[in-house]
């Protein structure tokens, strides 16, 4: 793969290369490779049938996930959202101890340790992680929901970026059923506060315990303002807003 310079740039195939526009820039590749009939059929690509299928298993759950939040990540996302989040449930996967290969799942690598620790570290916004921006510790009552973090004083417990006067947290609990693709959740209350130095005290309540059978998830967003003459407005189309998976049970 080769990236495009000069003046003007190509989209389409000459000569055997393959000009294309990715979020990379303008890049070139040559074409080729081997046929989908061949791959589908030939003993010698098992493997690789394989790994297709667990990839599209990792994606499928990977949009699960995103559709069950899809209201929280709108303004808090980056645009590789979608292949990061692929990946790690890639990842997860291959911790998946009881399905054979081509079949490992995603729902079953999350029932280990290890699988829930890679969950937890999935920032949605790569641009905005939420231990880059939040250092006050929030304690979380999986019984409850309940998403607490004590004395928070904004001008120093956030890093809140230029031009930013005002800051939302917001916190959600979910059930999500892989398998069955059903899934319930409930957001929080929002805080909203000046980032300056008077204490918040954050208390961050669902409306009700999600409903169901599966994985719980526990979410934490971020979200910056600025104030004129009354209003608060997004900050850069919510750029700089963050949420993140905090916990898994």
């Amino acid at each position: 793969m080769a990236r495009q310079t000069g003046l003007v740039k190509f989209n389409g195939t000459l000569g055997g290369l393959t000009f294309y526009k990715s979020q990379d820039g303008y890049l070139v590749k040559e074409k080729g490779g081997v046929s989908g009939e061949r791959i589908k059929t030939d003993p010698r690509f098992a493997r690789t049938r394989e790994n297709g299928d667990e990839f599209k298993i990792a994606a499928q759950s990977g949009k699960l996930l995103r559709d069950s939040v899809r209201l929280l990540m709108m303004n808090a996302s980056d645009p590789r959202v979608t292949s990061r989040l692929t990946q790690t449930m890639s990842a997860i996967a291959k911790l998946d101890a009881t399905g054979v290969r081509g079949k490992r799942n995603p729902a079953n690598g999350l029932t280990v340790a290890g699988g829930k620790t890679l969950m937890k570290a999935f920032n949605f916004n790569v641009n905005a992680l939420l231990g880059a921006i939040l250092y006050k510790p929030f304690v979380i009552t999986p019984a409850t929901g309940v998403i607490t973090i004590a004395n928070l004083t904004p001008s120093t417990d956030i890093v809140a970026p230029t031009g930013a006067t005002h800051f939302s947290i917001t916190g959600a609990c979910q059930m999500i059923n892989f398998a069955t693709g059903v899934y319930d959740t409930k957001s929080t209350n929002t805080v909203n506060a000046a980032i300056g130095t008077t204490v918040v005290p954050v208390v961050l309540t669902p409306t009700a315990l999600p409903a169901g059978t599966g994985v719980k998830f526990y979410y934490l967003k971020l979200e910056f303002f600025q104030m004129i003459n009354g209003v608060q407005y997004s900050l850069k189309n919510g750029a700089y807003n963050s949420l993140a998976v905090i916990e898994v049970v």
